[in-house]
């Protein structure tokens, strides 16, 4: 079957330890993936504003975007689909914080559309520490009454806390009503109800006519998991944790490290010219 788009995951995946890789061999491989009309899709839970300064130096309309874990897609132009949490939504799990994590003094920050936002008990150092991720971080009196469409609720825990405990309970409290999903670096994103990387997918699918099996992804954490069984050819980084290549056979031939998942494409690139 042939491969008409590559989605990929940024940390731990396509960006090595410094947050970079390798421009001017992605760039040609833009050429070759324009050549073979094979869509390129940056599939991760950053923000948008943060994955196009990642990409700042690459042609913005080569790119397709699914940001904030499967919460928007995008193109450099318009948002093609949104699912937002409603405020109905971020006041249950702002009350459920308070009353059973208050003594933890975790971080709350809601990923809206326009930027993102945190109490304004936020100390400078958490500030900081959130415009790391987050270009427009902004702090309010009330969570709950920010004007924006709140696309992910992070929570972030203190060092050596127990994240996949806390999936596990948020899980529990609210059921199917919201999507929990741990997200490396200490946080739980918290989604509309059935919103994960491969529902970004399906709006693609849907937009461009491209099918599950004709689709490649790449990815190394848990929030990958639902996007990596939505394709028809998934590839986990060997910088994986155990669990991950459990679930999925498929390793890209080299970590994030030395540029696995461009390799990866380049080896599916010569398949696909082979077909000719």
């Amino acid at each position: 079957m042939t491969v008409k788009l590559v989605a990929t995951d940024l940390d731990g995946t396509l960006l090595n330890n410094s947050k970079r890789f390798d421009y001017q061999r992605f760039t040609a491989l833009l050429d070759q993936m324009d050549a073979l009309e094979m869509k390129l899709v940056v599939a991760t839970g950053n923000h948008l504003d943060q994955i196009k300064q990642y990409f700042s130096s690459v042609d913005p309309t080569r790119l397709l975007y699914i940001s904030s874990n499967g919460a928007m897609v995008s193109d450099n132009e318009d948002i093609l689909y949104e699912r937002p949490v409603s405020k109905t939504q971020i006041k249950k799990v702002v009350d459920w914080n308070a009353s059973t994590k208050a003594k933890m003094e975790n971080l709350i920050i809601l990923s809206g559309a326009k930027a993102a936002y945190v109490s304004n008990h936020a100390t400078p150092e958490m500030i900081q520490a959130v415009s790391q991720f987050y270009p427009r971080v902004e702090q309010v009196d009330k969570l709950v009454e920010v004007d924006d469409d709140i696309l992910v609720m992070e929570l972030i825990w203190p060092e050596n806390a127990n994240v996949k405990e806390y999936v596990k309970e948020l899980r529990q409290t609210f059921g199917e009503e919201l999507h929990t999903t741990g997200s490396g670096f200490g946080s739980v994103s918290i989604l509309a109800a059935h919103t994960d990387k491969s529902t970004g997918l399906k709006a693609l699918s849907d937009i461009y006519g491209i099918q599950p099996d004709e689709m490649a992804a790449f990815g190394d954490n848990s929030n990958d998991l639902e996007m990596l069984r939505y394709v028809g050819h998934p590839y986990v980084m060997p910088n994986a944790e155990a669990f991950m290549h459990e679930r999925i056979p498929a390793t890209a031939v080299a970590d994030n490290e030395h540029d696995g998942v461009l390799a990866t494409i380049e080896r599916l690139i010569e398949q696909e010219n082979q077909k000719k």
